[in-house]
């Protein structure tokens, strides 16, 4: 057995000692909701890392060192190694697979301190770019990207941008408005999916990356490959049931999420179990989300159900006040809904449309859903 260590994530610094240290065989490391682990955890388990739980109950995930490894290898094989700015929480896979990818490649990452800007952001890359002639890597989530984007008329923040061979977008889809602004911008984003249970990204852009399968089974995509975790710690019927073996003795990750894969592209459609059933049909939140955020104004938005007297269950959008555009609030959903309608039908089109001041968020940047569906049910 390995002991395993409690960790806050707070300095990366400490943190890259005691993860290297771990990564070799030494003491694991846990992160979040960890009160009432064990001492000790299977020999090899390098880091548990609780779920963000933005829509259950979280999960302790067990990850190995050759997990870790290998997915940080494999991005390496497909976008080059060189120097990472840390932007994400290290107590997430996101921020803790920079750490890793940095301790394979022998660089040293920049992380930002304090929260989040524009202006933070653009002095550390800048700084980076004076110190070291070094790719320059970085993972982000939407809310950010956005962030530098609305930002990127000051010259430092659009330099900023454009120093990083590749910025991996992850967490949560990438609005297509915000990729194809990053992309006028000669900004190069990589949109990333995967989960804590495959040590984070491992499709880049649709394309899953070397050393990774993934299939589509009843419509649910499953995933395969040498950086899946070893299971749910102390909660073996879980992880057997997530974890499958096919008659081959592949272990496969039913991922929870609906797509297909053609081609060799992998097409995401939205959580299977993120579905509510409005008039007897059923309706992929997921999809709605992602038809909203195309409208102009709503890129930020989020979608939740609520119950309703005459359909059983219907949907509300959320968004932030300061990105609704110049019109009225009436004119924004019927834009909203018009939308869904000619993509899903008019049984899916949202019931509602909510301004917030801000949208409620989890430490690792994505919506905190279960926040959002209380302040809706509240307010309804």
């Amino acid at each position: 057995m390995t002991a395993l260590i409690p960790m806050e994530a707070d300095d990366p610094a400490q943190l890259g000692v005691a993860l290297r240290r771990a990564l070799e065989g030494g003491p694991a490391l846990g992160f979040g909701m960890l009160a009432d682990i064990p001492a000790h955890v299977p020999v090899g388990t390098a880091a548990v890392i609780a779920t963000s739980g933005s829509s259950g109950i979280p999960k302790r995930v067990a990850l190995t060192g050759e997990a870790l490894r290998a997915s940080a290898d494999a991005t390496a094989a497909r976008i080059g190694e060189g120097r990472w700015l840390l932007a994400l929480p290290t107590g997430y896979v996101a921020g803790l697979q920079v750490l890793v990818r940095s301790i394979l490649a022998g660089t040293e990452p920049v992380a930002l301190e304090g929260a989040f800007s524009s202006e933070s952001f653009a002095r550390v890359t800048l700084s980076m770019l004076r110190h070291g002639d070094e790719a320059l890597y970085t993972s982000l989530v939407p809310a950010q990207v956005a962030t530098l984007l609305d930002a990127a008329g000051d010259v430092a923040v659009r330099a900023a941008l454009q120093a990083y061979r590749a910025i991996l977008v992850g967490g949560q889809s990438l609005p297509e408005p915000l990729r194809e602004r990053a992309a006028d911008l000669g900004v190069r984003l990589v949109r990333t999916y995967g989960s804590t249970e495959t040590s984070g990204g491992c499709v880049y852009d649709g394309v899953p990356l070397d050393t990774v399968s993934v299939r589509s089974v009843d419509g649910e995509l499953r995933i395969a490959g040498a950086m899946l975790a070893e299971g749910y710690l102390g909660d073996d019927l879980l992880s057997s049931r997530i974890f499958e073996r096919d008659e081959h003795g592949i272990r496969w990750y039913r991922t929870g999420d609906l797509g297909i894969v053609e081609d060799g592209v992998v097409r995401v459609h939205g959580r299977a179990d993120n579905v509510i059933v409005s008039g007897g049909i059923n309706v992929s939140l997921d999809r709605v989300e992602q038809i909203v955020r195309q409208v102009p104004g709503l890129h930020e938005a989020v979608v939740v159900g609520i119950g309703d007297e005459r359909w059983g269950e219907a949907s509300v959008v959320v968004a932030p006040r300061g990105e609704v555009l110049r019109r009225s609030e009436a004119d924004q959903l019927v834009q909203a809904r018009d939308a869904v309608a000619e993509a899903l039908g008019k049984h899916a089109r949202p019931a509602s449309l909510i301004l917030v001041d801000e949208i409620a968020t989890l430490a690792s940047g994505k919506p905190d859903r279960e926040a959002i569906r209380r302040i809706v049910a509240e307010l309804h």
